[in-house]
């Protein structure tokens, strides 16, 4: 399909390049600076140089030139170009037969922002010319200022495949189901409708599908090579340890279309607790749906989809579930209550907000944190590491099962909710969170006294009560 797009085009343009038998290896690597750096300013996620079409006529002549026996020195003639690229870009070449004709394509990836540099000058395609890109300073400018071809989400996830298989590769009744939009009655609207909301860019004669829409509405992640490993585990292991899995779950579907299925499936794997009350039973969870839902959320929204061989996942032990994502966080995990999120991407987390699976402020981890509270569950923990996130969820404990950091992470955590409620944390509400007895008021006491050494909470000057005092975090 790709040759198609290339035939059906008008001429050669700033992403396109058109030989039959040209093949000097610096005229080569001048045209992948010049078509990587020209994709950019034309806002394509790849340039194309082919050999076995005719630049005139676009017709399929077929070509000589073969670049898996051109070396230079003891280099083969694509690893000698990647070598003198800078910055480095991704690149490879694919010879294919049309009508008995062969024919050799090299597939460029775009430039992001940078631009892309050949022995040191910046080449680009100006119409049907190759010119340094230093005597054009407004091409320049633009590349420099491009952040579309840099963007996760912008990237190409399938490129030149046909209407049909768009069809195939998509989970489009769901994709116009969670964006409530009505669904075409045909499939040209529908592939319209698809490239409107970015799921696909139209091509020439073929299409391809954006990283957004096949994260999103994949119907089945294996369709994309480079995304196949991002689909989302759930692991459940028989004790504490990650000695003995009893089950697991890979999730294939992107994540828009398999989210709800995901996590009703975590729920209902999980134990619950049985109440017995006026000789009524009822089954209450041990975890609260509502913080599994928007930790589960967050982990697949604000990954680093740029670490490669590894997903989000959920991994369920005896006591504790930890959902851990790709990618360190943005912001303090300190700061993760009432704090504006800021996300790798903004575009998946904005139509993930539009479908109604998160929150547009950092709303989300609050009522997580406060249904934990609800539960009278121990307050998650959430740990930063330089190439990933985790959040611990943790069964129910009595204070004798607390340590001395559950309990200050506890007594910080309630003193954000209450603060950013417009309340004030007191000995009183804390007993309340940790379901102290009244008399026992001392112990509470010397959890805030513990939590004010660790340097998380303070006392709230306006308040002149000892008997009454309230706090507030250290950052209000």
């Amino acid at each position: 399909m790709i040759i198609s797009d290339i035939q059906a085009s008008p001429k050669e343009s700033e992403w396109v390049e058109v030989k039959v038998n040209n093949y000097n290896p610096e005229t080569i690597g001048e045209y992948v600076s010049a078509l990587a750096n020209g994709a950019a300013y034309m806002g394509q996620s790849k340039g194309y140089l082919a050999f076995g079409i005719d630049d005139s006529t676009h017709a399929i002549v077929g070509t000589s030139y073969n670049p898996k026996n051109e070396k230079i020195g003891n280099q083969e003639i694509e690893n000698w170009i990647a070598t003198l690229l800078s910055p480095r870009i991704d690149f490879f070449i694919q010879e294919t037969r049309i009508n008995d004709k062969r024919i050799v394509l090299f597939i460029i990836d775009s430039a992001g922002n940078t631009p892309v540099k050949f022995k040191g000058t910046a080449w680009i395609r100006v119409g049907t010319y190759k010119k340094k890109l230093s005597d054009h300073p407004e091409r320049e400018r633009k590349i420099w200022q491009n952040t579309h071809n840099s963007t996760f989400e912008n990237k190409i996830a399938l490129a030149g495949i046909t209407a049909d298989e768009v069809i195939t590769v998509i989970d489009y009744p769901s994709a116009f189901r969670l964006l409530n939009i009505p669904l075409p009655e045909n499939k040209s609207a529908i592939l319209e409708k698809l490239a409107e909301e970015k799921i696909i860019n139209k091509r020439a004669a073929s299409y391809d599908v954006t990283n957004l829409g096949a994260v999103l509405f994949a119907s089945d992640l294996k369709y994309f090579s480079a995304l196949s490993r991002k689909a989302a585990r759930v692991i459940f292991y028989k004790n504490n340890n990650r000695i003995h899995a009893i089950k697991e779950l890979v999730d294939g579907k992107g994540y828009a279309v398999g989210f709800t299925g995901l996590v009703d499936y975590i729920n209902a794997s999980l134990p619950v607790n049985e109440d017995i009350g006026k000789s009524v039973r009822k089954d209450t969870p041990m975890y609260s749906p509502v913080a599994i839902r928007e930790f589960v959320a967050n982990a697949l929204i604000h990954q680093d989809f740029s670490i490669g061989g590894t997903s989000p996942m959920i991994e369920i032990f005896k006591s504790r579930i930890e959902i851990t994502n790709p990618g360190k966080p943005l912001i303090d995990t300190l700061r993760f209550i009432d704090h504006t999120p800021l996300s790798r991407n903004e575009q998946l987390a904005a139509i993930m907000r539009r479908m109604n699976f998160c929150e547009e402020r950092g709303s989300g981890v609050d009522r997580a944190i406060k249904q934990c509270e609800f539960y009278q569950l121990p307050a998650p923990d959430f740990i930063k590491e330089e190439a990933f996130t985790r959040v611990m969820l943790f069964a129910p404990k009595t204070m004798r099962q607390m340590n001395k950091e559950d309990k200050i992470r506890a007594c910080y955590q309630h003193c954000c909710l209450q603060y950013v409620s417009g309340e004030k944390m007191t000995n009183e509400t804390l007993r309340n969170r940790l379901n102290i007895e009244q008399e026992n008021y001392p112990a509470a006491s010397r959890i805030i006294a513990d939590t004010i050494r660790a340097g998380l909470v303070r006392p709230d000057e306006s308040s002149k009560s000892r008997k009454f005092a309230q706090y507030i975090p250290i950052w209000g």
